[in-house]
């Protein structure tokens, strides 16, 4: 076990990162550097698995949260996670072969492109209004879970961000919409790289169980808050943490720090 001090700054980031995953996602952004900080004598694979271990909670008790009070339509949801649990569990089998260097260029494009288009379309996720119908739709949020779904497995930071902005620009649905589907989504996906790294030895227990309560804690709060303000306020949260993600990411591709 870590020292005391090192404990209980990871059990605030995880606490940090229960909160902004269950309102628009990307808690990883909060908890991975965190890790890899307080544990620096982990292997990566440890630390993804470790990081997975405290976000199932959150993501649990936030899901939860939303079904019972936004209740996200089971025709997108469940086939969403379906896909997305797949897609994570390829991904986790890949994770220790592919370095975080390799995402991060993509990562941070993606983030800009996507922060660039919110700000500049204030009407987007306003209200929902679905793009495609029947097999279109079943085959949209399909592909979105299989894609999204691997690239959590494989590394994870900023997965809830992405669901939640495909959900809304690709599938029409309003930012508290998919921040409840994103978050259903990001359950399956926390659940299959466990699938994978349990068996493999990966997960630091006693660690991951203490910032597991926190980020649980954290989650439920989050989900709450989302849900009592609304749309807009999980659109403006959301431009916040993205810009947060690329300053971090940005100044890492950059080697800034």
């Amino acid at each position: 076990m870590p020292e005391p001090t090192v404990v209980l700054l990871l059990a605030l980031a995880a606490l940090s990162a229960g909160y902004v995953d269950a309102v628009v996602g990307g808690g990883g952004l909060i908890q991975l550097p965190a890790l890899l900080l307080g544990l620096p004598g982990a292997a990566p694979v440890q630390i993804l698995a470790t990081n997975k271990l405290s976000s199932v909670f959150g993501t649990a008790v936030a899901s939860a949260t939303y079904v019972r009070r936004v209740r996200p339509d089971p025709k997108t949801f469940v086939p969403l996670m379906v896909a997305a649990f797949l897609g994570s569990a390829g991904g986790a089998l890949v994770a220790s072969h592919l370095p975080a260097s390799a995402f991060e260029p993509i990562v941070l494009v993606a983030l800009v492109l996507v922060g660039s288009w919110v700000i500049f379309r204030p009407s987007l996720g306003e209200v929902t209004e679905l793009r495609f119908a029947g097999r279109h739709h079943l085959a949209a949020a399909i592909g979105l879970g299989l894609v999204v779904g691997f690239y959590d497995g494989a590394l994870g930071p900023g997965t809830g961000s992405f669901f939640v902005i495909w959900l809304v620009g690709l599938l029409g649905y309003s930012f508290l919409q998919a921040s409840a589907k994103a978050r259903l989504a990001n359950l399956a996906t926390n659940l299959a790289a466990l699938c994978v790294f349990i068996p493999q030895g990966a997960v630091l227990w006693r660690i991951g169980l203490i910032m597991a309560a926190f980020n649980l804690i954290g989650g439920w709060l989050g989900a709450r808050t989302a849900v009592a303000r609304g749309t807009a306020f999980v659109r403006v949260f959301f431009i916040v943490v993205v810009g947060a993600f690329v300053v971090r990411i940005g100044g890492s591709v950059l080697g800034v720090w």
